[in-house]
């Protein structure tokens, strides 16, 4: 891993004991990434990162919630009018320009964020209310599930909340990904599976934004924590290093990449193998 200065270590370190709790807590896996990203609260010295005054919204929204609630449609609808109509969160086009739309705090405060990070805000909400309620990871749009199979409600907080019928739910998935709605789409999303989603957006935006490799490496680094992640996200690193300069250490995970990988494909440890030794040159 990169240098931390002692307060990022001490994140890294909750965010990855968290990750590999028996029931890992959804919201401070969110918060904790958004304190990564160096999200402060000004004049805060006892929670600098805007962790405690987060959970404490959530806890906040949750209460506004109407006392009796009963089935999926009425719980969807009840987080609809909270969320939806009185508090506004909401999504729109300009938000997937923008880092703090996959930063939980700043969504809190903005109530504007990109369909996960809204989906988290009304699973957490309605999961403090005790509603039957969880993330549903459709390809390229992320909604929420009330209810069991046999009753499913779907609903997609990007549009405050709009429900979603089986026909809406299909044609989402086909325009995202010309393919059609499967039900192994509609599985609940568990908390790790969610905050590794959150990070691809994050080292998606970062892609697009060169001058930002240090958006991409923190996030590569949070994902690398992950109990379950994909084995090339180290090898993505390793070229991230060498691109922002660190060509010995990123020379040397290509090298121990490569050693992983050798048994099952020699033909692409021998091509990483090549990028090291390149990027050890560069310092010729």
């Amino acid at each position: 891993m990169s240098s931390q200065n002692p307060g990022t270590a001490g994140l890294r370190r909750r965010f990855a004991e968290e990750a590999r709790a028996e029931r890992p807590d959804l919201a401070l896996l969110c918060l904790l990434l958004g304190a990564e990203a160096g999200e402060t609260e000004p004049g805060s010295a006892t929670d600098p990162y805007g962790i405690d005054a987060a959970q404490i919204e959530l806890d906040r929204l949750a209460g506004l919630l109407p006392y009796g609630v009963r089935g999926a449609r009425e719980w969807a609808a009840a987080l609809a009018e909270l969320l939806g109509v009185r508090c506004g969160f909401s999504g729109t086009p300009g938000d997937y320009q923008r880092l703090e739309s996959s930063l939980l705090q700043q969504v809190l405060r903005r109530r504007r964020g990109l369909p996960i990070l809204l989906s988290v805000v009304w699973t957490e909400v309605a999961r403090r209310a005790g509603a039957p309620v969880y993330g549903v990871a459709l390809p390229g749009h992320f909604v929420v599930g009330f209810g069991d199979p046999g009753e499913r409600v779907l609903a997609d907080p990007f549009a405050g909340g709009a429900p979603l019928s089986g026909e809406d739910a299909e044609l989402l998935v086909a325009r995202t990904t010309g393919r059609p709605l499967e039900a192994s789409m509609l599985v609940p999303a568990g908390p790790l599976e969610t905050v590794l989603r959150i990070l691809n957006n994050v080292r998606a935006w970062a892609a697009t934004r060169p001058e930002r490799t240090d958006v991409a490496l923190w996030a590569l680094e949070l994902s690398l924590l992950l109990p379950s992640h994909p084995a090339r996200l180290r090898l993505e690193r390793a070229e991230l290093l060498v691109r922002r300069g660190e060509y010995l250490r990123g020379a040397a995970e290509m090298e121990e990449y490569a050693e992983v990988v050798d048994a099952v494909e020699p033909t692409a440890a021998q091509a990483v193998r090549h990028r090291a030794r390149a990027a050890r040159a560069m310092l010729n």
